[in-house]
This record gives C-alpha cells, structure tokens and sequence, in this order.
C-alpha cells in the first residue's frame, strides 16, 4: 500500500528532526515506548510532545511516578516549555508512604494497588478524555504484574482502551532485561535513546514504526536551552540542479592555468599537504575570488580561530572582512566537540541552501574529525562527510577539503589515510629541497572534469598572497622532495 493510500493521521512528536526521522511524525491512537539509560533525555522528550499537542488544542494527560508534577513543570519551565495546561496524574507514593509504612494483613498488596492505579488512570483519562498521553515511566505497570502474561495482558487491554478513544501514548522505560522484549513487542514505536562520553555525545535510534516505517541509524541529538533537538543522518539525495561545469578561479592565473581554467562547480576537491604548506591560503584564493564575483561561499574553521583567518588573509591583501560584511562570504569557526557530524551537516545544508552558497570549503578533514562528537568510528564518520559532500555536489555547489598529510617532503601517499575517495579532484601542494633550500610546489593529480597540467608549479606565500610561477621543468625526483636537474645531450640542463 503506498503512502498516499494509508488512512494514517500523523501528528508532530513536537521536534522537527524527530518528526523527520518518523517520516511525518507520530500515527495518532498508537503506543511508543521511548527507552534509554537515566539522563539520556526521555521524560524531556515526553513534555515536548505534550507540548505540542497542547499548542495544538488537544487536551493532554501526563501520568508520572517519580517526579512531582510541582517538579515538572518547574524543571519544563527552565527550558521554556510550558506544559501548565495538561492534566497531571501522579500514580507515585506520597511522603505519606514513608512516615506511616502501611502493611496489608488479609490480601497481597499488588492486589490493592493494582486496583488503586487502573481505576484511577480508567478515571482520569473518561474524565479529560485526553488526546496524547505521556507515561512516565511505565514501569508501575510491570512491577504489578505477576509473569510476563499478565504484563502483555494489562497492556494490550490498556492500549486497545486508548486506541478505542484515538489517544496517543508515549511511554518512558529504563532498559533492564524484566519485560523489556514484552513492552518492544506491543509498541507500535520504539525510539532509544543514549549517551556515551564527551565525545561520542548524545544519540537516537528508531528501532520501529509500524506501518510507516523509518529512518535507520544512529543519529545526532543534544539537549539545549530549548529542549531535546534531533539531527538525522542525511541521506542520500537525488540531484536537484542539472550538472554545470562552469569553474571557479583562483584569481591567480598561473594556478587557474594548472587546473585548465579552474575547478568546476559540483565537484569535491581534496588539497593536501604537509602543514604550513599554504593549503588554506590557496582555499582562500578560491573563495574570496568566488564572493568577490557575486557567488556566495562559506567557509568551516576546524584548525583556526575566525580571527586568526581573516587577520592573515587581510594580512594578503584578500578583503575577506569586507566580504563578509556584504554578506556574500560566511565563515564559521566550529568549537571542539560542540556538534555531532550529523547536526555540523544539517547546519551546513541549511546555509548552503538559505544563501545559494556555490563554493564550501572545509578545513579540514584532520580537524573534523578530532573536533566532530561521534560515537562512531572514523570510517562511520567519514561517511557522514562523504554524504554531506553529496548533497552539495547534487546542488551543483562546489566543495573544498583541505588535508593535512603527515610526510614533510616527497610524495608517498595523494591523501591521508582513505579519503581520497571522497575527491572528484586531487590538488597536491608539497615542499622540496632545492640546493639546500625548501621550495614549495602545486600540482595536481587527478581532475575528473576537464584537463589540468601534468608538470607541477613553484609557488611561494608573499605579502601580495599567493605567487605561482613556471611548472618545475628539467628536473626529476619532485615528487620524492628532492628534486635533480637533468640535462640533454649536449649535457645543457633542459627547460622543455
């Protein structure tokens, strides 16, 4: 049955990239357990979609066990989500519990308070007759049930009881091995949430949306000033602009000359090198030349202070304060472990698309991956980069990586270890040792659209910003770093 078929009615979970992971959002009269460890953000996505439900008009029912709802409300308001209108029920044991320790003589006490809690909730919920529903936690629920048989009884009754009255429920869990495969079995929805060390961050699965389906994976979540906030993975996309290859200048013509006029929009470049090498002022060669004609760039610091950038490159002569005060370059520096890659590319996707940006450049790919918080592995995260160079690519924008390789001198890899795949083009920039003395050279290795020289270039870093002269004619050993001249037959050194 296609998606047009459905007789599905799909509300918002009350956050966008949750909704998003969804496919819509949340089936109304439906059941989804959201579970992770403490802390991890469950009883606060909860309020959200609460929230959301009351700025819908729904009338809303939180039934709570641990906290007061003095307490939620209190702890809501702290980030700005007013959940003032819903019904609260508290099923938890007042202070009462504690100073008069009750006992039961003559029936067990599940039975008692099991009666206790279902009539209660039966009341409250033909009393408000509420639209949404958050439980938190449903482990009152379990903890009355003597086996696993009556446990899935009590909730296929209670979901077949709210479902009649189209409600939609979210319950919390903590993960622990009791009845955790029941309550996954009967949601029609399971999120998971967890959170690892400084590094690894914040993460959301959906483990299941029945008859909908969902976005796999693990995915970026934080919890801000204003509540939970999701960042899915990106996707692969289809390309939304026709393939151009109209290029951009350098503004430096020996080096447009190397690279056959340019590098052609809708193409990832790598350029790397030893640091210090002037990758980055070669980027900047690019997206100053390209803002100063009228196409927008932005530009990702990893392993340089804004600051420090414009200070050096205004040093040049490239009026990149002036750029970006017109508004046609964007330059961001990105803290050390402050986004998850997927919320670095849902912000990157996001100004790309609010600018028309056709230039991106990113630098570089070492500091990305040593700033990104992830919980996965650098292969995992260079996929997450190689998604997000995708996306831009099928807008027809052009992207810039800049890489630091680890050898000085010579040649011995294009790239650092496995990224090259990530490149339509390869510009190499390297030093060598003439008579003594480090020389730097350009050259390029590989350019998919259009030719480029095959001979690489002297350059040097000057006052007036990038310098290229002749290709490095007559010599051999260039790319081992230490260049020999070699001479004719005459024994005349050689200048084709």
């Amino acid at each position: 049955m296609s998606s047009s078929e459905r007789q599905f009615t799909q509300l918002s979970s009350g956050i966008s990239g949750l909704d998003s992971l969804l496919r819509g959002g949340l089936v109304e009269g439906r059941l989804y357990l959201v579970i992770g460890p403490p802390g991890t953000g469950k009883t606060l996505l909860g309020t959200q979609f609460l929230e959301a439900g009351l700025e819908a008009d729904d009338d809303v029912l939180f039934i709570h066990a641990e906290e007061s709802a003095a307490d939620l409300l209190a702890n809501t308001a702290e980030l700005g989500i007013d959940i003032g209108d819903a019904t609260f029920l508290d099923v938890g044991p007042d202070s009462e519990f504690f100073e008069e320790a009750e006992s039961y003589d003559v029936v067990k006490p599940r039975d008692v308070e099991d009666g206790n809690l279902i009539s209660d909730i039966r009341e409250a919920i033909e009393r408000v007759d509420p639209d949404r529903v958050l439980i938190d936690p449903i482990t009152h629920f379990q903890y009355l049930e003597p086996t696993e048989y009556q446990f899935r009884k009590r909730v296929i009754s209670f979901a077949r009881f709210l479902q009649d009255r189209e409600t939609t429920v979210l319950a919390t869990k903590t993960p622990s091995n009791q009845m955790d495969s029941q309550l996954r079995s009967l949601s029609d929805g399971i999120i998971s949430l967890s959170y690892g060390d400084e590094k690894a961050g914040r993460r959301i699965r959906l483990r299941k949306h029945r008859g909908i389906g969902q976005q796999d994976g693990s995915h970026g979540m934080e919890i801000r000033e204003s509540g939970v906030e999701v960042y899915p993975a990106l996707e692969p996309a289809r390309r939304t602009r026709s393939f151009d290859p109209t290029q951009f200048s350098a503004g430096v013509s020996e080096l447009d000359s190397l690279l056959d006029g340019g590098l052609e929009r809708g193409t990832v470049t790598i350029l790397s090198g030893p640091s210090g090498v002037g990758k980055s002022t070669t980027a900047t060669e690019f997206l100053a030349s390209a803002a100063a004609d009228g196409s927008p760039a932005l530009a990702y610091l990893f392993d340089e202070s804004i600051d420090t950038f414009t200070h050096r490159c205004e040093t040049f002569g490239m009026p990149l304060q002036r750029l970006r005060d017109e508004g046609t370059l964007l330059v961001e520096e990105v803290g050390s472990l402050a986004l998850s890659p997927e919320e670095f590319a849902n912000r990157v996707k996001t100004q790309a698309g609010e600018r028309g940006a056709e230039l991106v450049v990113i630098d570089g790919i070492a500091g990305y991956k040593n700033a990104i918080k992830h919980g996965q592995d650098d292969v995992e995260l260079r996929r997450r980069l190689h998604a997000l160079t995708q996306h831009l690519t099928r807008g027809n924008t052009a992207v810039i990586l800049i890489d630091q390789r680890r050898d000085v001198t010579g040649l011995h890899e294009p790239t650092s270890e496995n990224v090259s795949y990530l490149a339509d083009n390869i510009v190499f920039e390297n030093y060598i040792e003439v008579e003594g003395e480090l020389q730097r050279v350009v050259g390029a290795l590989k350019k998919r659209v259009g030719g480029f020289e095959t001979v690489p270039r002297q350059f040097e870093i000057t006052a007036d910003g990038l310098q290229v002269g002749d290709p490095v004619s007559g010599m051999h050993g260039v790319f081992e770093g230490v260049p020999e001249q070699h001479g004719d037959s005459d024994g005349r050194s050689s200048t084709r």
